[in-house]
């Protein structure tokens, strides 16, 4: 059994029923990329983190995000040491390996974004002095599609920082039904076990990272891409931080595959969720009752994949 298969296989004592789910979480974690997990209350979203965090020896950060939590909340701040007459910083919560950002749109807007450069730069500044963040370091943020008393919408540049968005989704009734089970012998998470180190962590993403993407298949990801800003049911398409997105996922997924190289079959099974969350429909579209995956549908269709020998 490889790496991953171990980080899967302890994962799922916690987590019942939600196998495509996990993967795509593994798969953003080896991407490098960070996650929106959009659903109800209650459906195991904090249980998939605290999960993945224990099978892989990653420190663990949570917040949960109301509107009185403050930027230094996430990126930590200085107090001044009598001591020694210094500043002293002391880090926040956001410095760990894998930070929980809970029901992040219940922030004010100044709190979501202390959350940008930690995602985009894999640091901090506080004071002018930054401070790098352990690696690997991935944030898996939740928020609630209903409900929006006290709620603060994610702003579109912030969305643009999540590789991908994943529902949960209820479980089926045999699966909620084993939940129940195995909760009667104690809590599930007590039974995951570190399955590989954080060193192994980081070569899985270096391997990752060496995975070839031939010029037929970067040219038609770029395509599919550039289709996206001139559609006219789009009135904003994909950016190129997007398209580096698309990229990474497609080339984990074809590690997960066992290849060391991306086929056009692996950017296509990525597109649904990397890059529909970063799109705005116009006005015409949403009356018409589109969304974003149909118009994604539309392109792969329009925009002809490469054959390689």
């Amino acid at each position: 059994m490889n790496e991953c298969s171990r980080i899967l296989s302890e994962v799922k004592q916690a987590v019942v029923g939600k196998d495509r789910v996990l993967a795509w979480v593994l798969t953003t974690l080896l991407a490098g990329g960070h996650i929106l997990l959009e659903d109800v209350p209650g459906v195991g979203k904090t249980t998939i983190a605290l999960a993945f965090a224990r099978a892989m020896g990653m420190e663990y950060g949570r917040v949960q995000f109301t509107p009185d939590v403050l930027p230094s909340d996430i990126t930590g701040y200085s107090m001044y040491e009598k001591q020694t007459g210094q500043m002293r910083y002391q880090p926040g919560a956001v410095l760990c390996n894998l930070f929980l950002a809970d029901e992040l749109n219940r922030a004010t807007s100044r709190t979501q974004s202390a959350l940008l450069e930690a995602m985009e730069e894999g640091q901090v500044t506080v004071d002018g002095v930054s401070h790098p963040i352990p690696q690997p370091f991935m944030v898996i943020a939740t928020q609630n599609p209903t409900g929006a008393a006290g709620t603060q919408l994610l702003p579109d540049s912030q969305l643009d920082r999540f590789a991908i968005r994943l529902s949960v989704g209820y479980p089926e009734a045999k699966d909620e039904l084993r939940m129940l089970q195995t909760r009667s012998a104690g809590n599930p998470l007590d039974r995951v076990r570190q399955a590989v180190t954080l060193d192994e962590v980081l070569q899985l993403q270096r391997s990752v990272a060496d995975v070839f993407v031939h010029e037929d298949v970067a040219a038609y990801l770029v395509a599919l891409m550039q289709a996206t800003r001139s559609h006219p049911m789009l009135l904003r398409g994909a950016s190129p931080r997007t398209t580096l997105s698309v990229c990474a996922m497609a080339r984990a997924v074809a590690f997960l595959h066992g290849r060391d190289y991306a086929v056009p079959a692996d950017v296509q099974s990525v597109l649904p969720y990397t890059v529909a969350h970063r799109l705005l429909l116009t006005p015409e579209a949403e009356a018409q009752g589109l969304t974003t995956r149909e118009v994604l549908q539309q392109l792969q269709r329009q925009v002809p994949a490469p054959k390689l020998a």
